[in-house]
């Protein structure tokens, strides 16, 4: 019977440490959230400005857009913009310096992401241990991360084609750097969607995002 319990006491020991255990570090929960707004306000913004002059034949409902016009548009898609360009310096500087983008998103390998993916779609990926990454994981957070550089530069050479004018010249243009930043902001759009969809299929990972452990 002591040898039961004990071995239950180890259970339950052991159950705690993994409870207790700090999965998502402080810095990395701030600059989450404030990104969280900062994309929400740029999605937002973005659309209104791109409902002035759509590239293609359909606009955004405007219960979805911020800013009410372009002009308010803008304003709101600029303040956004620094937001999003200091809080994502941040982000990287912190990741690369503590090593978490290491720890977290490397090594990446096509067999990992095509068995890992094949797992998903058969609801078999192990969601037990949340503070290890699978290889769809891996890839979508590095992916998100060029993306998101991507995204900056377009908007900047969009932004101020005369002044940044080789920024523009290597996207091929202003016309095509339009294209360019609207693909970016769609990848991030659905990104958004499989990331929410993820967190609400395993709570623990928001539960971390917001208490961290």
């Amino acid at each position: 019977m002591s040898s039961i319990a004990s071995s239950r006491g180890k259970t339950s020991s052991a159950k705690r440490g993994v409870e207790d255990k700090t999965i998502q570090p402080g810095w990395l929960r701030i600059v989450h959230w404030i990104n969280t707004i900062a994309m929400v306000m740029m999605i937002g913004s973005g659309w209104q400005i791109y409902n002035a002059s759509p590239l293609f034949n359909f606009t955004f409902s405007s219960a979805l857009t911020i800013g009410g016009w372009l002009g308010g548009a803008l304003q709101w898609h600029f303040a956004a913009m620094w937001l999003l360009m200091i809080n994502g310096l941040v982000y990287l500087t912190l990741g690369i310096v503590t090593g978490r983008f290491r720890k977290k998103l490397l090594p990446i390998s096509a067999s990992g992401v095509i068995d890992d993916t094949r797992a998903a779609l058969t609801f078999s990926l192990s969601h037990d241990d949340i503070s290890k990454y699978n290889q769809v994981q891996k890839l979508l957070y590095a992916g998100i991360i060029v993306v998101g550089i991507v995204v900056v530069l377009s908007g900047l050479s969009i932004w101020k084609p005369v002044q940044f004018q080789y920024l523009t010249a290597i996207f091929g243009g202003y016309d095509i750097a339009r294209y360019v930043h609207f693909t970016c902001m769609a990848l991030i759009v659905g990104f958004l969607v499989v990331h929410i969809a993820l967190a609400l299929l395993v709570p623990k990972s928001l539960r971390a995002m917001i208490i961290g452990k």
